[in-house]
């Protein structure tokens, strides 16, 4: 085998480069994992990619309730973006219908229509917030409960702590009772 590294010629049997300390078993992992013939998809790397942005939100304390507080809060946002610029081109398109045609001025005193589109989608946003990832906030918090170890729940009953005030009675011993049982057996059999 070649080394990557330093191009030295190496036996096929050694794991590390006698020149530069290049792992070359890591390579020939790689070379055979190359050489299975399938190619990789798309789907694959998207799968990837989103499951590791998922923990990267969990490591910095991003929960589903925060994103869901969050999308609430875009939504109120984008809503008053979007009523806001209703009235602002109702009233900027009326001064300029005063100077057009009443042709023009008919199509141009109805743009204000368009603020109605970002008022909708953060009503869109507000309804899913309040909603759809309340769902998804539930579900999480299940999991975690499902997840979670008997040594972060509540102390499980136990026995209690014994008494050792209470004593045995004196009459009670375990050599005299097999004592008795093995000279009644004797008793019997010699019958």
């Amino acid at each position: 085998m070649i080394c990557p590294r330093c191009a030295s010629n190496q036996s096929d049997e050694i794991k590390f480069c006698t020149s530069c300390g290049a792992n070359l078993q890591a390579v020939r992992e790689a070379l055979t994992a190359h050489d299975t013939g399938r190619r990789p998809e798309w789907s694959d790397t998207w799968l990837a990619a989103q499951r590791s942005k998922l923990e990267l939100e969990r490591e910095m304390g991003i929960t589903p309730e925060v994103k869901r507080y969050n999308e609430i809060k875009a939504g109120v946002i984008v809503s008053s973006v979007g009523v806001g610029l209703t009235i602002f081109l109702a009233i900027f398109m009326q001064g300029i219908a005063l100077r057009v045609t009443p042709e023009t001025a008919e199509i141009i005193t109805r743009i204000w229509v368009a603020g109605i589109i970002p008022f909708l989608v953060g009503l869109a946003l507000i309804v899913n917030g309040v909603v759809v990832s309340k769902k998804i906030v539930e579900a999480f918090e299940r999991e975690q409960n499902k997840s979670k170890s008997l040594d972060e729940g509540p102390a499980p009953r136990g026995l209690r702590s014994a008494d050792t005030s209470e004593f045995v009675p004196a009459n009670f011993s375990v050599t005299d009772q097999t004592t008795r049982h093995l000279e009644n057996a004797e008793r019997k059999s010699s019958r």
